[in-house]
């Protein structure tokens, strides 16, 4: 998808005040109304200008959008992709429903989702609005569960109409068996009530940090498990890593690449547990001395194995 520079599109600098962004947009939506506009691109560009002071007068959406950082973040050959988890530790208002200007691009909806709007006028006496953040955790975390520190950044206006930064420390309770996605609700925690009324709650979703090691799908972990080539010909008995400590795991003779051994229960805690699959990978040793060469050169003329045999017809 296109990067969208709400900036550029505002013509204001990255440090504007509320106060400059107000001015901008109100010039160009006057500009681009299509009710008054003749360019033929003047309802495009009113959607443009709508949706760029939606995300920067909105101090908690400017603030993730600014931790993108430059046009260039995220983008990659087929165009902009978020980083993961780039908006993890920022609490915003909400729970994703609410006004806006109608139709969102495609950036938007892939930074702040597809019914991420405005707020509507409070009630004299209503409860406080629910507030929602994501917080990253370690598979370690999701696995064993209990008691971890996390920090939200909390936008905030200053006095010269500039978002600032302020940091709020929540002690959470995670359970075992935390998927990614799944939300954590802490009661009162979101933002006070009116006249009394009871404080909103505060959503966590849960992100679990990438693992040099396993991959998560649902409750199952999976790991590539390197095997030399005779290790999978043969067979063998290989130590092979779990969240619960070293295993010895056997590699059946015959093994092809990416055979998936599964060693049960071992994988996210859960109703049931979700299991463990070691996906064979076969390193193979590198020709480096003499030694080594001559035996590739006995298996070529020994074997006579021909790895592209089924091509052949």
């Amino acid at each position: 998808m296109e990067y969208k520079d709400y900036y550029a599109i505002l013509g204001v600098p990255r440090d504007a005040s509320a106060e400059d962004i107000k001015r901008a947009y109100r010039k160009l939506a006057r500009k681009f109304h299509p009710d008054v506009s003749k360019l033929p691109d003047a309802e495009l560009r009113f959607k443009e200008v709508n949706e760029a002071n939606e995300v920067l007068q909105d101090a908690e959406k400017r603030a993730a959008y600014d931790a993108l950082g430059s046009a260039g973040a995220g983008r990659g050959a087929g165009g902009f992709s978020p980083p993961p988890g780039w908006d993890a530790g920022f609490e915003f208002r909400g729970g994703g429903a609410g006004g806006g200007f109608g139709e969102h691009s495609d950036f938007f909806e892939a930074l702040f989702g597809r019914h991420a709007g405005g707020r509507g006028r409070a009630a004299p006496r209503e409860r406080g609005e629910d507030h929602r953040a994501k917080v990253m955790i370690e598979l370690e975390d999701a696995i064993a569960g209990g008691r971890r520190q996390v920090n939200l950044r909390v936008p905030v206006v200053d006095a010269q109409g500039r978002t600032v930064l302020s940091t709020r420390q929540l002690e959470i309770n995670i359970p075992p068996g935390m998927l990614p996605g799944q939300q954590m609700r802490l009661a009162g925690q979101g933002a006070p009530g009116r006249g009394g009324a009871p404080a909103g709650d505060l959503l966590l979703e849960i992100v679990l940090k990438p693992h040099p090691l396993y991959r998560v799908d649902g409750h199952d972990l999976r790991f590539d498990l390197p095997v030399a080539p005779w290790e999978a010909a043969l067979g063998a008995e290989v130590d092979a890593p779990t969240p619960q400590g070293t295993v010895r795991l056997t590699v059946p003779a015959g093994s092809a690449q990416g055979r998936s051994l599964r060693l049960k229960g071992r994988g996210l805690p859960g109703k049931p547990p979700g299991d463990l699959y070691a996906e064979l990978r076969i390193v193979l040793p590198p020709a480096d001395s003499e030694a080594a060469k001559r035996l590739y050169r006995e298996m070529a003329e020994t074997l006579g194995f021909d790895p592209r045999a089924a091509m052949k017809g």
